[in-house]
């Protein structure tokens, strides 16, 4: 593990426009009742992360933050454990009354989820 960095730089970002677009057009689709995950694999030798968490269905503007960092961290720590895919996280409204601890569990269960299917597809 000394090896491993666990930095969240923008290079596992996803920033243009274009990228989110590649992902919402034919995705691999994870959903529970707090998030849906919309996962394509990527050309690079790294996980991305994209997040939508939109004011429809998070009304304050604190609960979204708090839901971002909380998608953030998760990521971060996961990034190595994941294949080269591009992700979209959208929070459900559920997500706003659910605890750190849950959304904690929910991503963990996606993030394993969504690599197995993606090595299946690809």
């Amino acid at each position: 593990m000394a090896g491993k960095k666990y930095s969240f730089p923008s290079q596992l970002k996803l920033e243009d426009p274009a990228a989110y677009k590649k992902v919402f057009a034919k995705p691999v689709k994870s959903t529970d009742k707090f998030f849906t995950l919309l996962v394509i694999r990527n050309n690079l030798d790294h996980p991305r992360l994209g997040l939508a968490i939109t004011k429809k269905n998070i009304k304050k503007a604190v609960t979204r933050n708090i839901i971002k960092r909380s998608v953030r961290e998760n990521f971060r720590l996961k990034q190595h454990d994941l294949i080269n895919i591009d992700i979209v996280v959208l929070a459900r409204r559920d997500a706003a009354n659910a605890s750190p601890a849950l959304l904690t569990k929910s991503l963990d269960k996606h993030w394993l989820k969504l690599t197995e299917r993606c090595n299946s597809y690809s």
